[in-house]
């Protein structure tokens, strides 16, 4: 009998071992006070505004946008890609996929310069599975051209491009549901990867991450920086020739990143949710809110970075943060699953 009670007492304390490390290592604790220098001086009416890059050259920003909330039939119904002007305090929003005739609810999305035209790509999430839809855009026409798929796509969130035919993408799990995803999400297991697609073959080359979220690449100093927002890092790359990387080191974020953005001095912006349960609650319809948080980070190389809270709000004004696109001294900040996405302004 005292053996028995044994176990069972160093069970249930493993058990409150655990959900100790599960409620502090998501952020449940922390505070959440809003800041930000800044003013709000648009809401744009997109629904569930989850990535923007912003296209200088073409004077407008590319949002990919999907209403979260609704079921994946309405989803891929109704999601799409829109361009926002930049330049106007208007900030007139165009569908650029009204006519597209495939199912479509994207996620990631990525852009490469070809002479006069972008290459666009998107990660799609359908009744049929997932899958990249490959397009073309001159002016603000986008143009639909192919479908990628293969089994490497298990659970894709986020792509960034480096050439035409050449990308890495993020699967943020190694399984879809069940246990598996149960332990990913709250365990902080490190099952999701990094692909690279090299024109021909989806390669894996980096693995073992919790939850690889948002992907980025610094073309002139060929670094992959990866999103583990379970584990409040970002994770940086070296790119070799071949593709493959260079595991350098870790950014502790101290928030859940999410996208990853560049501005025009290479610093890294990056939208958040800084208690990864409130979220959880929220993306599963049972909050009304949850916090949201824009970082920006300095990267000077190994060990030698600086990182800056540029916005803070509890979720009233913006809820879920997933990303902030920087122009000039504007950032364009997507979120999750709100109506609508904000445009900020910073104090200069």
């Amino acid at each position: 009998m005292k053996r028995f009670k044994r176990i069972v007492g160093l069970g249930l304390l493993a058990i409150l071992i655990y959900a100790a490390y599960v409620v502090v290592s998501t952020g449940y604790f922390r505070t959440i006070d809003n800041m930000f220098d800044g003013e709000v001086v648009k809401e744009i009416a997109i629904e569930g505004a989850e990535d923007i890059t912003i296209i200088p050259e073409s004077g407008f920003a590319l949002v990919s946008a999907s209403p979260r909330k609704e079921s994946l039939e309405t989803q891929q119904a109704s999601g799409g890609l829109y361009s926002i002007d930049i330049n106007s305090t208007s900030h007139q929003v165009k569908k650029l996929t009204k006519d597209l005739a495939i199912p479509f609810a994207p996620h990631g999305i990525s852009t490469f310069k070809t002479n006069s035209s972008y290459t666009v790509m998107a990660i799609n999430h359908t009744l049929k599975g997932h899958s990249f839809e490959v397009f073309q855009l001159k002016d603000t026409i986008l143009t639909f051209q192919k479908t990628i798929t293969d089994p490497a796509l298990v659970s894709p969130n986020d792509l960034v491009m480096l050439a035409e035919n050449r990308f890495y993408f993020t699967n943020d799990h190694k399984y879809e549901d069940g246990v598996g995803r149960l332990l990913e999400d709250y365990g902080g297991l490190g099952l999701s990867n990094v692909v690279y697609f090299d024109g021909e073959r989806f390669i894996e080359v980096a693995k073992g991450i919790a939850y690889a979220n948002g992907i980025n690449y610094d073309q002139k100093r060929k670094l992959l920086f990866v999103a583990s927002p379970r584990n409040f890092l970002i994770k940086v790359y070296r790119t070799l020739e071949d593709g493959t990387l260079e595991y350098i080191e870790d950014i502790d974020c101290g928030t859940g990143v999410d996208n990853i953005e560049f501005d025009t001095e290479g610093n890294l912006w990056v939208g958040c949710h800084p208690n990864l349960l409130v979220f959880s609650s929220y993306a599963a319809g049972k909050k009304e809110i949850a916090p949201s948080e824009i970082i920006k980070i300095e990267y000077r190389g190994t060990d030698d970075y600086t990182i800056e809270k540029v916005y803070i709000n509890d979720g009233s004004e913006m809820s879920a943060s997933t990303v902030a696109a920087p122009y000039k001294d504007l950032l364009f900040t997507g979120n999750v699953m709100d109506t609508h996405f904000l445009v900020l302004k910073q104090k200069k």
